[in-house]
């Protein structure tokens, strides 16, 4: 952890959608310096799902020695973010750092994300960064120290990183390029940086997009806020950066990074936009134990079976079956009441190369059920990948946000259904 210097003290922050997760924890870090911190988010009233709102953030800011305006903003709204930078101003004198960290997420393919998702994200990611930054850059510029932080990725120009959620990815890059633009446009004026995480954070956003299990593949939010801190204490000849968490504090001194471990040691999701080898995300250890584990149970049965018959589990042990056939056999034996009663979905497969075709996984029937062809019931969640590529996620090679990422895996439907998965194939991993 990176200890407070006590830099921050008397600064003002206005943070967007600091009522919960990165925009709080940041908050919560310069709070111990004695900072004033402006708490520019939605939620005014306890929300039946999402922890906090901007008075119960606000309580926690002054617990832990900051002062506290929470104010109702909605960045689509320009009138609540202009009122609210004139109460901050009013209340405080001034403003000395901007964070844009409200965002809106749509993991969806171009036919598959419905207008009024484009325009959220477009209107809260772009335009709501532009339009705060806009309002706060008047008192900025008189502030001794005055930075902007928005929180978003480097431009990755990669398309594996646009074909699958081109909508989201160009509404995050908007708000990379208003670093580009008002760094340069306010050089020797206003820093301004952009953040992003090496992987996956834990927060509300995550367990609804992952659900339960996911967090054990997430860090903390205390890197971001270490790591923002670090940035928001630099001078403002600092500017025009694209920082990831980890890296910056590797060269602050950080050593120790497994104190922002959900699960100290357990393999962690990268995030999106940043190119990382399919290695980097497991330990050598479990991926030698689930490809052995697998390999064994697979050993024998590596021909191909003509046509495209359902599984047949009764008659797997006399007859070798290929890799897919032998993975949906795997999955049938392993099915439980408890997997249907927990995961609720049916996921459909569109296998490419050898054995290509159509494949699914039941686990909303009673009782279950996996093989060729398609579900009984409408799938919820369809995925298209090659059959080499899903008997490696289903070995614990792959795995499947992985795969999604890099553009291996395309998918269709309910996105958080698609990502239980992988805590589903984990699951059963664990059977062999």
């Amino acid at each position: 952890m990176l200890p407070n210097t006590g830099k921050l003290a008397g600064c003002t922050l206005f943070i967007t959608g600091a009522s919960r997760g990165i925009g709080k924890a940041i908050a919560l870090k310069a709070a111990k310096d004695g900072a004033n911190i402006v708490i520019a988010a939605k939620t005014a009233e306890t929300h039946p799902t999402l922890p906090g709102t901007i008075y119960t953030a606000a309580a926690e800011i002054e617990a832990a020695g900051g002062k506290a305006l929470p104010c109702v903003v909605n960045v689509r709204e320009e009138q609540q973010i202009i009122s609210a930078v004139e109460k901050a101003v009013k209340t405080f004198g001034g403003i000395d750092i901007l964070v844009n960290n409200a965002s809106a997420i749509s993991l969806t393919g171009t036919l598959e994300t419905e207008t009024k998702k484009v325009n959220l994200m477009m209107d809260v990611n772009v335009r709501g960064t532009y339009l705060t930054s806009k309002t706060c850059l008047p008192y900025l510029r008189k502030s001794r120290n005055p930075h902007i932080l928005n929180l978003s990725p480097p431009m990755n120009l990669n398309p594996m990183w646009f074909k699958n959620h081109c909508a989201y990815t160009i509404s995050k890059y908007g708000m990379s390029m208003c670093v580009l633009g008002m760094a340069e446009e306010f050089r020797g004026e206003v820093a301004v940086n952009a953040l992003w995480p090496k992987t996956a954070i834990h927060t509300a956003a995550m367990d609804m997009l992952g659900g339960s299990g996911i967090e054990k593949q997430c860090r903390k939010t205390d890197i971001l806020a270490d790591a923002a801190y670090c940035i928001l204490t630099k001078p403002k000849s600092f500017t025009g950066n694209f920082i990831i968490d980890e890296d910056l504090l590797r060269e602050e001194g950080v050593k120790d990074f497994d104190v922002y471990a959900i699960a100290p040691g357990h393999p962690l999701m990268p995030d999106f936009f940043l190119d990382v080898e399919t290695d980097t995300t497991a330990t050598k250890q479990e991926r030698q134990s689930t490809s052995r584990a697998f390999k064994e149970k697979l050993s024998g049965s590596q021909q191909e079976r003509p046509g495209g018959a359902k599984v047949d589990t009764a008659s797997a042990a006399t007859q070798p079956l290929s890799p897919v056939a032998e993975t949906f056999r795997v999955i049938q034996g392993a099915m439980s009441e408890e997997y249907v009663r927990t995961t609720q979905g049916v996921f459909q497969f569109e296998l490419s190369g050898d054995e290509g075709g159509t494949w699914y996984i039941d686990l909303k029937t009673k009782g279950g059920s996996a093989g060729f062809g398609k579900p009984p019931v409408t799938a919820d969640v369809v995925m298209s990948m090659s059959s080499a590529d899903f008997v490696k996620m289903f070995a614990g090679k792959l795995k499947p946000t992985l795969a999604f990422m890099s553009g291996k895996l395309r998918i269709k439907g309910n996105m958080a259904l698609a990502i239980k998965l992988e805590k589903m194939l984990t699951q059963l991993n664990s059977k062999l």
